[in-house]
């Protein structure tokens, strides 16, 4: 699943990349690419200790690529909004937890994958747009967000290992927010979001865009997701934040 969902997103980028704008003419597309300072913080447990992820676990900030797509479709048809991001810290634990209902002491090797990938159908507000006098775009939609989750600790003096994996379908409303007050500079802001019973998902990106040259633009801004959930006996109390820089192509 992940992998042919990254192979899509980054299907549509080659595409803009070798083909003439106007083989796209009857649509509105955006693509980007960019990496993520991926800064994570919180505990997570499954069947034992609650372990922090940067005291227990050693977990460091990590660089990520990423990539996205917008379409923008012609009559009534909901636009699509892309995404996938791939997530996967290690590092070497210093005190004797459980995990997995097994016992591990100072010297485990953990690892955590979170890698997620977004499908959003959205409706832009054409009111907002019209008062504003195309300055200010706003848009809401719902946005269906895969999860593959797994978390692992080995034991390299003893062999002992446990791995827990989920894959958790997640439906969030999705808002975003475009202000554009020239044609070559837009400031953007866009939210994807999900609460119920003690749980929680919210994931925010703060964006500015410059288009130096023609359909390229090149961005830049800040990601922060925070997410606490109780699933199949794994209980996680998590934050990803950092900057994130990109580029790509609009028509």
């Amino acid at each position: 699943m992940k992998k042919s969902m990254l192979s899509l997103v980054c299907l549509f980028v080659v595409s803009l990349l070798v083909l003439p704008g106007s083989a796209f003419a009857f649509l509105g597309l955006e693509v980007g690419v960019g990496y993520w300072k991926q800064d994570p913080s919180g505990t997570l447990e499954y069947q034992g200790t609650s372990l922090d992820l940067k005291n227990d676990l050693k977990f460091d900030s990590k660089y990520k690529p990423y990539a996205r797509v917008k379409a923008e479709l012609p009559l009534i048809l909901p636009n699509i909004y892309l995404m996938a991001t791939p997530m996967e810290f290690s590092g070497t634990g210093n005190k004797t937890v459980t995990f997995g209902g097994q016992n591990f002491t100072a010297g485990f090797d953990s690892k955590l994958k979170m890698d997620h990938y977004d499908i959003a159908l959205y409706y832009p507000l054409p009111f907002i747009k019209t008062a504003s006098l195309g300055v200010l775009n706003a848009e809401l939609g719902i946005n269906a967000r895969i999860i593959n989750f797994e978390g692992t600790l080995h034991q390299p003096t003893t062999g002992i290992s446990t791995s827990k994996k989920l894959t958790l379908y997640v439906p969030m409303i999705y808002a975003g927010i475009q202000v554009k007050p020239t044609s070559s500079f837009s400031i953007e802001a866009e939210g994807r979001g999900i609460a119920y019973s003690s749980n929680h998902y919210y994931d925010i990106i703060g964006r500015l865009k410059v288009m130096p040259a023609g359909p390229l633009f090149i961005g830049a801004g800040y990601r922060y997701e925070s997410i606490k959930i109780d699933a199949s006996d794994v209980k996680a109390d998590i934050k990803f934040t950092g900057p994130f820089v990109e580029a790509g192509l609009v028509f």
